[in-house]
């Protein structure tokens, strides 16, 4: 068909619709319901998908997290200092751009209530970036913190309520009793990762290590965070530990893959499901439509006989009759995508999927384009039938009916 027939077409069936737009719109309605459920549902799994996996990404790092770490074979206490220059070197040989040391321990923080052991993280400036730690109020640790002659801590919201919720914009100080009391200047809080979290903190290396308690030295064996490509995970993953059996021969080094996606997607099977469910969806829509499509074609008969007899090629009646139900489709499809985008971003549907997370995933496109598009689909499929059975009237029904 050329380009003036199918303008011509498309004009035509455009008329149709307005003609029988009582007609239209009973068809549509379906059709347009079905759309906003599939594109919300596509859409909410897919923003669903990204907050959790934002969620695996604060407990286990991004994909590919690297953890390297090494212990001594005969269970004797491990040269920490060597063992973290080992680290240092490892970063820089390789060229890693996000990595952080990682080192879980307790510091006796002054509380009103009394001293108590705190569990405290002992990081790298990277690790907020590399777990998307999630801060309520605050920022996260910058290098130039490194530098604080009053160490800088980030403490998450059960410590600041045990403190008694001291403003942050005041910068309050937090005692640590390690022999004699050292003030640390409070800079972040951090969003309590379950219910009933303990007090915990995160605190830089350097600053752990100024405060000259013996475990900086010796004792709890710190392991090496990196954040890599996914390609190359694995040779580097390889390449890493021969580096460090080569320089520790007495030591057991494990280097492995620790971010949720280390063993294939997690989420996939959800994927699946939900777009069966869509599919379903679009298929209840699709058969809708083909009936009432059909009925509507057999009480055109009269009018499509009329055409035949002035003219109207069979090409013409067929791309006429698929035409009104795509274009039909298509602008219900529209509405459609209209309607699941509104409800997808109310407040509260934003809430819960926000929930726990640092960044609100966006309206995914694609969920968009898959609306439009099953909606064009469906108009084609439940339009190609009836076009079928429409050039096959003769003038002579025309008289029948």
């Amino acid at each position: 068909m050329s380009l003036s027939g199918m303008t011509a077409a498309l004009v035509e069936a455009w008329t149709e619709l307005r003609i029988h737009k009582a007609r239209v719109l009973l068809a549509l309605v379906g059709v347009a319901l079905s759309v906003a459920a599939l594109t919300a549902v596509v859409a909410l799994a897919d923003m669903a998908r990204a907050a959790m996996a934002q969620g695996s990404e604060a407990q286990s790092g991004r994909p590919a997290t690297l953890s390297v770490s090494a212990y001594p074979n005969d269970g004797s206490p491990a040269d920490v200092m060597a063992l973290r220059d080992a680290y240092d070197a490892t970063v820089e040989r390789y060229a890693v751009s996000h990595a952080s040391m990682y080192l879980p321990t307790a510091l006796p923080f002054q509380f009103p209530d009394g001293v108590a052991q705190t569990e405290t993280v002992v990081v790298d400036a990277d690790f907020g970036t590399m777990r998307r730690v999630n801060l309520s109020s605050g920022s996260w640790f910058t290098e130039a913190d490194s530098s604080r002659l009053a160490p800088a801590v980030i403490i998450n919201e059960a410590f600041h309520a045990r403190l008694g919720y001291p403003d942050l914009a005041a910068d309050p100080v937090v005692e640590i009793w390690n022999g004699k009391p050292v003030n640390a200047v409070i800079t972040g809080i951090r969003v309590n990762s379950w219910a009933d979290e303990p007090a915990a903190a995160y605190m830089l290396t350097d600053a752990y290590d100024r405060l000259g308690t013996a475990e900086s030295l010796t004792g709890a064996v710190p392991m090496l965070e990196l954040w890599v490509p996914e390609e190359i995970a694995e040779p580097l993953q390889h390449a890493i530990t021969a580096d460090l059996a080569a320089q520790f021969p007495g030591m057991q080094p494990n280097v492995y893959r620790s971010d949720y996606a280390a063993w294939g997607d997690p989420y996939a099977v959800m994927t699946l499901v939900v777009g069966g469910i869509a599919g379903m969806v679009m298929l209840l829509g699709a058969v809708g439509l083909l009936n009432i499509s059909m009925v509507t074609v057999r009480h055109r008969v009269r009018e499509i006989g009329i055409r035949r007899s002035f003219g109207a090629t069979s090409g013409r009646i067929f791309f006429g009759v698929l035409l009104e139900s795509v274009v039909a489709t298509f602008a219900a499809g529209v509405v459609g995508v209209m309607a699941a985008v509104a409800v997808v971003q109310l407040p509260i549907v934003q809430e819960q999927i926000a929930f726990g997370i640092t960044e609100l995933p966006p309206f995914p496109v694609t969920a968009a384009i898959l609306g439009l598009a099953a909606a064009t689909a469906v108009g084609t499929l439940a339009g190609l039938i009836p076009a079928l059975v429409a050039v096959r009237v003769k003038v002579i029904d025309a008289i029948r009916y």
